[in-house]
């Protein structure tokens, strides 16, 4: 039986390699709750909604890479702390600190929050330094195994 962690980094390895959505959609419940962005966006529902924002996420994202600071896991949960990087399709870099909740159902995700700052993202893509309070806290090192 896999943990959450290794939940988790298959879920990211696969996007990292392949961006392949069924092999992510394969991890998570047909009723899958995903709030992707939790304070600025409905979330998507399902299989058809997490495919939809996958299909929309994979035509703007190259390069995907993320690293893991902190991993903690509470009964049916697992949250982690870590940054995300990729290039966009128009040449540009986003860079932004991520903290990642998923509730597990037996070993796949049922509801998945990602929480960031669009504030932090938008800037990146064009070009912009993060500020030096921000470039600190993405400046550490990942958890053995966890950067991908």
């Amino acid at each position: 039986m896999a943990t959450k962690q290794e939940v988790f980094q298959d879920i990211v390895r696969t996007w990292s390699e392949r961006q392949d959505i069924d092999a992510v959609l394969a991890h998570l419940t047909e009723h899958v709750v995903w709030h992707y962005s939790a304070v600025t966006e409905p979330p998507k529902l399902g299989h058809a909604g997490a495919r939809e924002f996958l299909e929309a996420h994979r035509t703007r994202m190259q390069n995907p890479r993320w690293r893991i600071f902190h991993v903690a896991e509470a009964g049916n949960t697992l949250m982690i702390e870590g940054v995300e990087e990729f290039d966009t399709a128009d040449g540009g870099r986003v860079t932004v600190p991520y903290m990642g909740i998923f509730e597990f159902e037996g070993e796949r995700i049922k509801a998945w929050r990602d929480y960031f700052s669009a504030h932090i993202a938008g800037p990146t893509e064009t070009g912009m330094a993060l500020p030096d309070h921000v470039a600190a806290l993405l400046d550490r090192p990942a958890l053995p195994g966890m950067d991908c």
